[in-house]
């Protein structure tokens, strides 16, 4: 009896519109995250409630100076101190809390950065409403990103699946699989609908027509707060998944989002001698 062997096999996997939606959040996010830490860096400091606790602050990143007169950058999360020197609190010689690398334009300017992400913001809730629109109207959503009973019974061995990196062939790779349902679902319906709403709230004219958003989160510095942790939420994410496009492979991966082809390998059964 010969081995079985596989065979590649080129399916259509990502439609146009998911596709651009894809490609644009890409540059929409990068720009957003970028020109936040530059509004971030005006006040690098993070508190919960309604004002600005100076004394108690939940996330801080500052200056001190050290025994030779020089100085070391310290970042403070929920109590805890680290030396975070040339990378948060202190870098490129200056007191700011991001790096210039980091943020949107590289050198100090408030004003510049709001006008930045302002614009973007708005983008990306025109891109997730259209992405949103759509996964409606074809049923990406129902047929795609829904998971259904059996695969939520089947999370822990995907998950042990994932830790060992096995990744799916044949049948099974021509969908997402339940845990990658699950992450979209979070990041889609409830990361991004937060990180809007956390947004809109830490606008006072915005408070002035909807009061309740501030009472939805608690006060406005806690909307900042909330604000900033989804938007590091967004970089966990993206981070994740991709390392988990290096392992799966790269090339495909990316042929799948500029071309939607994505080849799979089909497991044949093996061949019996006569």
């Amino acid at each position: 009896m010969a081995a079985p062997h596989a065979k590649k096999t080129t399916i259509y996997r990502h439609p146009v519109a998911v596709r651009a939606g894809h490609w644009v959040n890409v540059l929409v996010m990068a720009v957003m995250l970028m020109s936040g830490l530059q509004i971030f860096n005006a006040h690098p400091a993070l508190y919960w409630g309604k004002k600005s606790e100076f004394d108690r602050p939940f996330i801080a990143m500052t200056a001190v100076a050290d025994a030779d007169g020089g100085a070391r950058g310290v970042t403070r999360i929920a109590g805890a101190r680290f030396d975070t020197t040339g990378f948060l609190g202190y870098s490129g010689g200056a007191v700011r809390g991001f790096p210039a690398w980091a943020t949107l334009p590289g050198y100090r300017s408030l004003s510049t950065g709001r006008r930045w992400h302002f614009f973007f913001a708005w983008l990306f809730v025109a891109n997730g409403l259209a992405f949103f629109a759509y996964s409606l109207a074809s049923r990406h959503l129902s047929r795609d990103l829904l998971p259904k009973a059996q695969e939520l019974k089947n999370i822990p061995r995907t998950a042990w699946d994932h830790a060992r990196l096995r990744f799916p062939k044949g049948e099974e790779a021509k969908h997402y699989n339940v845990i990658q349902k699950l992450a979209y679902l979070v990041v889609i319906f409830g990361l991004g609908p937060l990180i809007v709403l956390t947004g809109l709230t830490m606008s006072p004219t915005i408070d002035t027509a909807f009061p309740w958003l501030l009472d939805l989160f608690g006060g406005r510095q806690s909307a900042r707060t909330i604000h900033f942790l989804c938007a590091f939420g967004f970089v966990a994410f993206f981070l994740v998944h991709i390392v988990l496009v290096v392992l799966s492979g790269p090339l495909n991966n990316l042929r799948s989002m500029i071309t939607g082809r994505y080849r799979i390998e089909q497991e044949q059964e093996p061949a019996h001698d006569e």
